[in-house]
C-alpha cells in the first residue's frame, strides 16, 4: 500500500464500481445454469456440454493478442469495452432459443470471442485509474460480486414465480424450472446492452505509445520470471478445478440440497440462487484482502485459496446428505476466488511494467479463463460421464487436484524475501 497515494475520488469509485457490477452480472446471469439447461432441457451429454463451456473461453485465448494489443497500443480501453458488450448482447440473446448443438456451439464461440477479453480489460482500466492498487481495487472489484449475487437471486425468484406452474411437483416441477432458465440468456443480453452504453462514460484510458510495438510479446517476456512463472503454470490446473464448480454445482444443488424453507424464501429455487452464498462470502473476503495484503505474503493468501478449493470439493463429495455441509461448501467459494483468483490478478499487475499491463492481464486471462476453462470444461464433462450419478466420484477428482496444486505452490512459489531479491535484480 502506498501511504502517499491520494484518496480515491468518490465519483471515480462509483463509476468503476458500476462497471464491475454490470461486468459480472452479465456473466453470472447465465453461467451457473448452463449445465442443467443444456443437459436436462436441450438433452446434450457431458461431452457436448464441455464443448459449450470451452467455446465460451476461446475468446480468452485471443484476448492478449487482439484485445490487449488494441487497448495497450491503438484504441481507448473504454471504447473497446463498449463495442464488445453491445455486440455480445446481440449474440447471447440468441442462446435462449437455439436448439441445435452446432448452432449453440457457434454462437457460444462468437460470444466468447467478444466477452472473455473484457474481463481482464475492466481490471486493467481500474488499475490504470486507482491511486492505490492494494487499498482501492478490492472495494471496487467486490461490486462485481454484488452483481453476480443480484442476478443469481433474481433468477432464483423468477424461476419460482414465472416458471413454477401450479399443480406440478417433484421432477415435473424441476424440469419446468429448468426450461425457464432460457430467460437467463435474455437477462444477460439486457445487462450487456446497458453495460455497452455505460462504457462510453467511463474514464478515458488511452493506449500507450511507448515500449515494444507488440505488447503481447513484451508481456510474455515478463511472465517468464518468478513468481509469475509458477503462478501461470498453476493457473491451468486451478482453473480446471474452478470450472468443476461452475459446471456441476447448480444442477447438483438443484437435485441434492434440501434447504430449510427460509432459505428458499431468500434465494428462490434452483441451485443458482444458493450459489450466491459463495459470492456473499466473496464480498467479505475481498473486503478483508486489502487489510491482509500489506501484512502477509501473496504465497500465504494463494495457499489459503487452494486449501479452500480442496475443502469445498471434499464437502460436496462426502457430505451430500447434509444441507449445512453443502451450504458450507458453497460458502468456501469466497476464499477460493478471493484468495487465489483475485490475488493472482494483483500479482500480475504488480510484477509487470506499466506499458504491458493490459496485455499481461489478458495473458493471465488466457490461462485462467481460456486454456484452463477449455481443458477444465472437457475434463468436467468426461468425469461426469464416467461418474454417472455418483457425486463422490465426481467431486473427489478436483479435491485431490487442489491438494496437488497446494503442494506445488509451497514447493516452487518464492517467499517474500526471495521476491524482493528478484525485483531488485531486474533491469530497470
Amino acid at each position: 500500500m502506498n501511504a502517499a497515494a491520494p484518496p480515491l475520488d468518490r465519483g471515480l469509485y462509483l463509476r468503476l464500481s458500476l462497471m464491475m457490477f454490470l461486468q459480472y452480472a452479465i456473466w453470472g446471469a447465465w453461467l451457473p445454469f448452463l449445465w442443467s439447461f443444456l443437459n436436462d432441457y436441450r438433452g446434450m451429454n457431458g461431452d457436448q456440454i464441455g464443448y459449450m463451456f470451452a467455446a465460451g473461453a476461446v475468446g480468452a485465448i485471443f484476448g492478449p493478442f487482439i484485445a490487449g494489443q488494441i487497448a495497450d497500443r491503438w484504441f481507448a480501453t473504454e471504447k473497446f469495452l463498449a463495442i464488445s458488450h453491445l455486440i455480445g448482447a446481440v449474440l447471447i440473446w440468441q442462446l435462449a432459443t437455439i436448439e441445435t448443438f452446432s448452432g449453440f456451439l457457434l454462437f457460444s464461440l462468437a460470444y466468447g470471442l467478444v466477452y472473455s477479453p473484457t474481463l481482464a480489460l475492466t481490471n486493467s482500466l481500474a488499475f490504470h485509474h486507482l491511486p492505490d492498487r492494494d487499498r482501492d481495487f478490492g472495494k471496487v472489484r467486490l461490486w462485481g460480486t454484488f452483481g453476480w449475487i443480484a442476478v443469481g437471486i433474481a433468477m432464483g425468484h423468477w424461476l419460482a414465480t414465472a416458471h413454477s406452474p401450479a399443480g406440478l411437483t417433484g421432477e415435473e416441477l424441476r424440469l419446468a424450472q429448468v426450461a425457464g432458465k432460457a430467460d437467463a440468456f435474455r437477462l444477460s443480453a439486457v445487462l450487456g446492452a446497458l453495460m455497452g452504453l455505460f462504457c462510453f462514460t467511463l474514464p478515458h484510458t488511452p493506449p500507450s505509445r511507448t515500449g515494444e510495438k507488440n505488447a503481447a510479446l513484451a508481456a510474455i517476456k515478463e511472465v517468464r520470471r518468478q513468481p509469475l512463472l509458477t503462478l501461470f503454470l498453476l493457473a491451468v490446473p486451478v482453473s480446471c478445478i474452478h470450472q468443476f464448480y461452475f459446471v456441476h454445482t447448480e444442477a447438483f444443488l438443484h437435485k441434492k440440497l434440501v434447504p430449510p424453507p427460509f432459505f428458499e424464501t431468500v434465494f428462490g429455487v434452483g441451485g443458482g440462487g444458493f450459489m450466491t452464498i459463495g459470492q456473499m462470502t466473496e464480498v467479505v473476503v475481498l473486503g478483508l484482502i486489502p487489510l491482509a495484503a500489506g501484512k502477509v505474503s501473496r504465497k500465504l493468501l494463494l495457499g489459503v485459496g487452494l486449501l479452500a478449493y480442496a475443502g469445498r470439493m471434499a464437502l460436496f463429495a462426502y457430505f451430500q446428505d447434509s444441507a449445512a455441509a453443502l451450504l458450507a461448501g458453497v460458502a468456501l467459494h469466497g476464499f477460493c476466488f478471493g484468495c487465489f483468483v483475485f490475488v493472482s490478478f494483483m500479482v500480475v499487475d504488480e510484477e509487470t511494467t506499466t506499458d504491458v499491463r493490459a496485455s499481461a492481464q489478458n495473458l493471465y486471462n488466457l490461462v485462467i479463463v481460456g486454456i484452463g476453462v477449455i481443458v477444465g470444461s472437457k475434463i468436467a464433462g468426461w468425469v461426469a460421464d464416467w461418474a454417472g450419478s455418483d457425486y463422490t466420484r465426481l467431486f473427489s477428482v478436483p479435491m485431490w487436484a487442489a491438494l496437488a496444486c497446494l503442494f506445488l505452490l509451497l514447493l516452487f512459489y518464492p517467499g517474500k524475501r526471495r521476491i524482493a531479491a528478484l525485483r531488485a535484480a531486474r533491469p530497470q
